[in-house]
């Protein structure tokens, strides 16, 4: 590389309601060579006035590169690239993420945006500033789509998935770590060790976006990054945010065994499947626990077999409760998220799923069973079929700003359905929750609703929510 003067690199993420580090800016910026690119990463979430903070920095910048997730964020991402626009005509606004990774072409339709990048970025972003900073044309960039000078969009080819160990170490540096602690109210880093996904769950678009590939950082590199950050910055818990960080067993038997060796004082959250679960050894459970394993994530999806089958879920039931048992002999803590209200699902396969989740209840207080209602995320087969039977998707940005992905159903619940799932939601979790001597009496009633699925005048589901509101999603 031969570049005259260091460039500035600004990274932008854009305001949500939750404070998980942006670890993507993080591996993008982080990767940048240090000699030729200052970065600066601001969050959106943490400033008091988002615009000001960026219009900071784009005067000298090379570019502007923003992650943009489906939904919400679309609406402060186009926020920000008009005002840097606004600011300087000539400023290279590039998008990455979820939403540009589904949407090469389509997210060029707002002015504002030059480039958009697909899937992996670190290599691409490398590329696409070594080229901007040479005044090069970005003609055969793999992995980037992009509006040329006379307004022709490009979509370049894909580009391979990268080996992430040839990356360079993720320079924590560049955020406001402690800030992101207090914002959590814990001090609790966010980490990831892999990328992609080998699964083809077809509620999801990671096999659109990583083509069911999978790849991860070697056990010595990530227990060494782990051990020099929490030399830095002294966290209390790391935050896993691997897709599937069970994917390879041997992997995570090294990984913990290093944490053990190095007597790391965290505790340590991951995600996992059940299949993955059901052939983990007890003994290299047990080592995970022993290395401050507190808990894990379980996607079941469905109570139905038949419906976990059309899903490509590609796991079983009872693979389900042997991990939940084996979780629950070593003191390990689940989440185990449900979907509901898929095209076309009977009432008898809801019903299964809130029966397999009053089991999964039964078995613990610390088993959590978050259910979710179907929404068609973009590149997924399943969202592929319903738009093929009539769905239609957002068609513009704005559209995708107000797609919302937690709080509403799709076209195919009914409001008796929802309103049934909404209590229902509420009365599992209480009646099996931690017992408290003012919980006690509305426990036993919830655990008589839910024996009898009888959610009609949810009296105390009002008391209860205004007794013991529910803690603001951070």
């Amino acid at each position: 590389m031969s570049l005259s003067h260091r460039h500035k690199i600004v990274l932008y993420n854009p305001q949500a309601v939750f404070f998980t580090m942006p670890l993507g800016l993080l591996a993008v910026g982080s990767d940048l060579d240090p000699v030729h690119y200052e970065v600066v990463i601001i969050d959106g979430r943490l400033e008091a006035d988002p615009v000001a903070a960026v219009l900071a920095h784009v005067d000298d910048a090379l570019c502007l590169g923003i992650s943009v997730l489906t939904g919400a964020p679309i609406r402060d991402a186009i926020r920000i690239s008009r005002a840097a626009k606004a600011r300087r005509a000539d400023l290279p606004v590039i998008w990455g993420g979820w939403h540009p990774s589904l949407f090469a072409a389509e997210c060029l339709a707002e002015a504002s945006v030059d480039i958009t990048v697909q899937a992996q970025g670190e290599e691409t972003l490398g590329e696409i500033v070594l080229r901007l900073a040479r005044r090069e044309s970005l003609d055969g960039c793999l992995g980037c789509t992009y509006r040329t000078a006379a307004g022709e969009i490009c979509v370049n080819p894909p580009r391979p998935l990268r080996n992430i160990n040839t990356f360079r170490t993720h320079n924590y540096a560049l955020l406001p770590v402690e800030r992101y602690y207090q914002l959590k109210g814990k001090r609790q880093l966010d980490y990831i060790s892999s990328q992609g996904c080998n699964f083809r769950c077809a509620f999801c678009a990671d096999p659109f976006v990583y083509k069911r590939k999978w790849v991860g950082f070697e056990p010595l590199r990530v227990a060494e990054e782990v051990d020099a950050l929490w030399q830095r910055y002294r966290f209390d818990d790391l935050s896993l945010q691997d897709e599937t960080f069970f994917t390879r067993t041997e992997r995570v038997e090294a990984i913990v065994e290093e944490f053990i060796r190095r007597r790391l004082p965290i505790t340590w959250a991951g995600t996992m499947r059940a299949d993955q679960g059901d052939r983990l050894p007890d003994a290299v459970l047990a080592r995970c626990k022993q290395s401050g394993l507190r808990r894990v994530i379980i996607g079941v999806e469905s109570g139905s077999q038949a419906m976990m089958d059309w899903i490509r879920k590609d796991i079983q039931l009872e693979q389900v409760f042997i991990s939940a048992e084996k979780c629950l002999r070593h003191g390990i803590r689940v989440i185990f998220p449900f979907i509901v209200g898929f095209p076309n699902e009977t009432d008898e396969s809801v019903q299964a799923s809130l029966d397999v989740i009053k089991r999964l209840r039964r078995l613990s207080p610390d088993f959590e069973t978050p259910v979710f209602f179907f929404k068609p995320y973009p590149g997924s087969p399943i969202t592929e079929e319903a738009v093929r039977n009539g769905y239609q998707l957002p068609r513009t940005l704005d559209e995708w700003a107000n797609f919302d992905f937690i709080g509403s159903a799709g076209p195919w619940v009914t409001p008796q359905r929802y309103q049934q799932v909404e209590r229902f939601k509420f009365y599992a979790q209480l009646a099996w929750d931690h017992p408290t001597p003012w919980k006690r009496p509305f426990q036993k009633l919830a655990q008589w609703r839910c024996q009898r699925d009888v959610y009609a005048l949810p009296l105390e589901q009002v008391l209860s929510r205004w007794l013991w509101p529910p803690e603001r999603l951070s």
